[in-house]
């Protein structure tokens, strides 16, 4: 079988499911037509995620009180939280259900982006966003670089281990660029995904959003990080240069047993993604004798917006042009450009 046939393969089970088709095999971790198959170097890393999550928890110590003064609807309020414990969400759980449901992300001290489920480590202001506030720019731009995380989560599901996948990068997000990306390594130089394959990824990635998983942020060492990627030759490349510009830190996102380095902010939870199209492949450049490079990219709605069949479709048409954003073969200044 040619690696193409293989690539075509790996993502057509997928499909498959869509057309009542059963003889593809598929290694996904949240494929319901088959057992949940987890590889040794994704466990580790999930491993190592949780022992340093608990560890820190651990670490805080002594509980110290903090006042975060929330500032929105129906009324501004004072809350008694607890120190590098407390989050934005569990200060929206004090005011509304409402308020936990709607908010995507946080605004600390009037000009700083915040996790929704990040730690807030000392007293502060905290307004709550979501897509509907009177300047969206900031969550609109936490939302694409949700989806390109979450897109980079679909491919990995979508190919068994013979077709090779690496995840390369995702660029920081540009709303005017008309598409969130993910550029990635394939065991392949001639894969072009025809409309079944992609609307097999955009159908992983509908079904990473009804899951509503927490997207959970950590901030961990460069040593850990290189031991938690070390099975990922591009990561562990990538993570020197990052820990650099981040005075020896590392930030990582986790999605269900997804992990990938990004600076962040993302929205709280896998839910906000609504109506979304896997739009096109391209391929960028030759990787040595038998992998290549491909920039594949999507474009998405906020979950609970809607648009005309021909706006979307507009949108879609645009997506499918090459983003411009710097490619990962370019030459960079700031390392963490190849991040978002």
């Amino acid at each position: 079988m040619t690696a193409t046939k293989t690539l075509t393969k790996s993502v057509l089970h997928i499909a498959s499911r869509l057309n009542g088709l059963t003889n593809l095999h598929f290694q996904g971790h949240y494929s319901a037509a088959s057992t949940t198959v987890i590889s040794p170097a994704v466990a580790k890393r999930n491993d190592l995620f949780s022992q340093e999550q608990r560890r820190q928890k651990e670490a805080v110590g002594r509980i110290e009180k903090i006042e975060v003064r929330y500032l929105g609807l129906p009324e501004d309020v004072t809350l008694a939280m607890n120190a590098s414990i407390s989050t934005p969400y569990n200060c929206a759980q004090h005011l509304s259900e409402g308020h936990c449901k709607r908010s995507a992300l946080a605004l600390i001290d009037g000009n700083v982006p915040w996790d929704m489920h990040r730690p807030l480590p000392e007293s502060c202001t905290l307004q709550l966003l979501n897509f509907t506030v009177a300047d969206p720019h900031i969550v609109n731009k936490a939302f694409w670089r949700t989806c390109s995380f979450m897109l980079g989560a679909a491919l990995e599901n979508c190919f068994t281990e013979e077709a090779q996948l690496q995840l390369h990068s995702f660029p920081g997000p540009n709303i005017k660029s008309g598409s969130f990306i993910y550029d990635i390594v394939l065991r392949s130089q001639t894969w072009a995904p025809n409309k079944v394959e992609l609307r097999a990824i955009s159908a992983e990635m509908i079904k990473l959003a009804a899951k509503d998983l927490q997207i959970e942020r950590l901030d961990v060492s460069d040593e850990l990080a290189l031991e938690m990627f070390a099975d990922s030759h591009y990561k562990h490349e990538q993570l020197p240069s990052i820990a650099q510009q981040n005075h020896g830190r590392v930030t990582l996102y986790r999605l269900g047993t997804h992990i990938d380095i990004s600076r962040g902010p993302m929205v709280a939870s896998s839910r906000f993604l609504g109506k979304c199209t896997v739009t096109v492949a391209h391929k960028i450049a030759n990787e040595g004798e038998n992998d290549a490079l491909y920039r594949v990219q999507g474009v998405a709605l906020p979950a609970g917006f809607t648009l005309s069949h021909v706006a979307y479709n507009t949108l879609e048409e645009r997506a499918k042009k090459l983003n411009p954003a710097r490619l990962p073969n370019e030459p960079f200044e700031d390392s963490q450009q190849q991040i978002a």
